[in-house]
């Protein structure tokens, strides 16, 4: 039997990852609780259990009463002549330990130490899942759709459940059930249920961990994301930087024939994902920012983190992209407020000629006037050229 015991703890412990001293703990409360059950108090009881053989004994101890009339509560008290088998030399008033046969607990007393072991082996469960969860709080993890639950769907993440509500789905993107996703993981908190975990398709954190998985350089620390500007769905910008003159930080993350970025963006289904150099010069850093536009001249204002853009009237709706989209993201990513204008309006707004304002920043243009990036041909370059 003691056996049988250990065979199925060590199960338990492999499959629910539960401790062996958590079941055996669970196992102990159980006893007490049925020896309250059955004597209807349990302060004089001890539990041993050997947890190398699984082998247990219930442990009475009960005050020796010098004549058998004079026991009054059987549970705690027992009489001299019977104490005397147990132990020659008590006497009354001694104490004398007396082991108890748990199988004579009654039936109710053996249910509910069953429910004791029970309702324990699932709250240890509960705690197991939670932190292990917990600690991939702001990673990302792969799940398969479930089902739609709400306002959201079920994502399995293998020992448990995770919700993708409908404001963390990426716009468009349709799950299919039994499709396999991966996912950010917003949050976990524990609950009387179990863990609550919230995850997220749409959080531009997840851009970051898929590019921390994929690019070797990332995850070494040679390579850093500075910052990423994200409409799920749609477009991400984000600004790389290295901390090795040798290593192109925009050729790391695009990869050999742009097989790392395409790995992401297939994640992403489709996603358009532009990768530019972070630079600590604000001039600079939105000039990459609004790529694929050119760009004649950045003024910009550090302090007021404001910046006045002047591009060629043809590229004007470059720069803006669709619906805005390229100067908000390049606004998110930068973290100015950026008010872009053509060489037409600048003339017309104050009365210059952009040509006499030399262009300090050197940078390069093919004829279509796309942003070429650190010796990228134009279709080469790791920001996307759709015109949007």
């Amino acid at each position: 039997m003691n056996s049988e015991l250990m065979d199925a703890l060590e199960t338990l412990e492999r499959d629910k990852e539960i401790s062996k001293d958590a079941i055996l703990k669970a196992i102990k409360d159980s006893l007490i609780q049925a020896c309250k059950n059955h004597f209807k108090s349990a302060d004089n009881i001890r539990i041993d259990i050997n947890e190398k053989t699984g082998e247990f004994h219930v442990i009475a101890t009960k005050e020796v009463i010098e004549l058998a009339d004079d026991v009054m509560d059987p549970a705690i008290e027992i009489s001299w002549d019977e104490a005397k088998e147990i132990d020659p030399d008590v006497v009354p008033g001694g104490f004398v330990e007396v082991e108890i046969n748990s199988k004579e607990f009654g039936r109710i007393a053996t249910q509910n130490a069953k429910n004791v072991i029970t309702q324990k082996l699932r709250e240890e469960e509960r705690n197991v899942i939670y932190n292990q969860f917990s600690e991939r709080k702001h990673q990302i993890i792969t799940g398969v759709v479930q089902r739609r639950v709400g306002r959201g769907f079920s994502i399995n993440l293998g020992k448990t459940d995770a919700l993708l509500p409908d404001q963390e789905c990426v716009p468009g993107e349709r799950l299919k059930q039994g499709g396999r996703i991966k996912v950010y993981v917003l949050d976990v908190t524990s609950t009387p249920k179990g863990a609550k975990i919230t995850v997220s398709r749409s959080h531009p954190e997840l851009v970051r961990k898929l590019f921390e998985e994929e690019v070797t350089e990332i995850k070494d620390g040679t390579v850093e994301i500075m910052n990423i500007a994200r409409e799920a769905g749609s477009r991400t910008k984000m600004a790389v930087c290295s901390y090795n003159p040798n290593v192109d930080p925009v050729g790391a993350c695009v990869g050999v024939n742009g097989s790392r970025v395409n790995a992401i963006v297939n994640e992403l289904y489709g996603e358009k994902i532009d990768i530019i150099n972070w630079s600590d010069n604000p001039g600079d850093l939105i000039m990459h920012a609004l790529s694929p536009a050119k760009i004649v001249n950045v003024f910009a204002d550090p302090e007021e983190k404001t910046a006045n853009v002047v591009v060629p009237d043809s590229q004007l709706s470059l720069a803006i992209g669709k619906s805005g989209q390229n100067a908000r993201l390049a606004a998110k990513l930068t973290g100015f407020k950026i008010d872009i204008k053509s060489e037409s309006q600048a003339v017309d707004a104050v009365g210059f000629r952009i040509e006499d304002y030399q262009d300090d920043y050197g940078e390069e243009y093919d004829e279509e006037g796309y942003y070429v990036e650190e010796g990228y041909a134009a279709e080469e370059a790791p920001s996307d050229n759709d015109g949007e």
